[in-house]
Order: structure tokens, then C-alpha cells, then sequence
């Protein structure tokens, strides 16, 4: 008799309005509060900014606006997850902004349904698929897919840019202290 058994995968569930999606939780390095936004200007419209997480900078995008559905509106179940997305071999960290993180959830592979082919507002090559779960659809992620290699390369250019420009200010400051110390001030 033939070995039948599908895999089992784990989804963390969040809303985005009142659509529940799901990410494959190894995908999911964090869920942070909300926490202070830079700006970086020039900046496409649905990258919110940047945010200092453990002194690394980490784009953060407003996934509503990416995908669609207007702009964030800031609750106290506003969150960030921060995505671990693979850009061609190379790991690639983004904050992803939510309304609300519901619970990790297992999925059997053998129940996920195809994305529809029509009638999605969504690109269907970013949905995984569709899971049936307590009588709610959850669509299924590919979040490695979300973002196109150009999209990711702009993202980490534009924190990049921000860090060189934090360090430079930074290192301002150390030289002006210096010069403050060094006239016994």
C-alpha cells in the first residue's frame, strides 16, 4: 500500500480589511507594534518608510496599498511583520504592515485549493492558493512572489541610502564633540 500522506505546513493569519491571508510561517522572522516611521523620499507610494529594527534598517511596505486596497489605516492591531523573501539566492528583510495578526494555523497541502483564475482582485502568481478553515477562505501567500527583483532591489537600495545617511550624521556628531571636548568645553 502506498504512503498517502500529505505534508502539513504552518501559516500565521493576518487581515488585511476583512480578508484573511496567510503567511507560511517560515517566512516570518517577527511581529512587531507599531514603532516610529522614517520617510524616504522618492520613495514608491506603498513603501510607508523605513524603521529601525535592533539598529538595522528595514524597508517597511504598506501591503494594503500594494495590493490594492488602499492606505493603512493605524489601529492598536496595526502591526509589522518582518519577511524573510528569498531575491534570486539572496535573503532580503521587509517589514510588512497588517491591520490585524489573527494565529498560526496547519494546513494540510492536500486541502489547498488552486487561486481562482478569474474574478481575484489579486495577481494570482503571488497566491499560493486557498485554505478552507472554520468556514473562512485564507488566502495563501507566496511571499516571495509579492515583490518583483527590481521592487526588492529598490527597497533595499532605498534603506541602504537611508543608513549611509544616518551613519554620515552620526559621524558628524562624533566630530563635533570631539572638537567641543577639545576646547575644554
Amino acid at each position: 500500500m502506498k504512503d498517502t500522506a500529505s505534508k502539513i505546513n504552518s501559516y500565521l493569519t493576518f487581515k488585511l480589511e476583512d480578508e484573511i491571508f496567510g503567511a507560511n510561517v517560515s517566512k516570518v522572522l517577527n511581529i512587531l507594534e507599531m514603532t516610529k516611521i522614517t520617510k524616504v523620499p522618492k520613495a514608491p507610494n506603498y513603501m510607508k518608510g523605513v524603521i529601525n529594527l535592533r539598529g538595522a534598517v528595514l524597508p517597511l511596505i504598506d501591503t494594503r496599498i500594494k495590493f490594492d486596497m488602499g492606505e493603512t489605516t493605524y489601529t492598536t492591531n496595526t502591526c509589522i511583520l518582518v519577511l524573510d523573501i528569498d531575491m534570486g539566492g539572496e535573503s532580503v528583510h521587509v517589514g510588512a504592515l497588517v491591520d490585524s495578526v489573527q494565529e498560526v494555523i496547519e494546513i494540510d497541502e492536500a486541502t489547498i485549493q488552486p487561486p481562482p483564475s478569474i474574478g481575484s482582485k489579486y495577481k494570482s502568481e503571488f497566491i499560493e492558493g486557498m485554505a478552507k478553515v472554520n468556514e473562512e477562505f485564507i488566502m495563501l501567500l507566496n511571499m516571495d512572489l509579492i515583490f518583483s527583483t527590481d521592487e526588492l532591489s529598490l527597497l533595499r537600495d532605498s534603506s541602504t541610502e537611508i543608513l549611509t545617511e544616518q551613519e554620515e550624521i552620526t559621524d558628524q556628531k562624533k566630530v563635533n564633540k570631539k572638537k567641543i571636548n577639545s576646547r575644554g568645553f
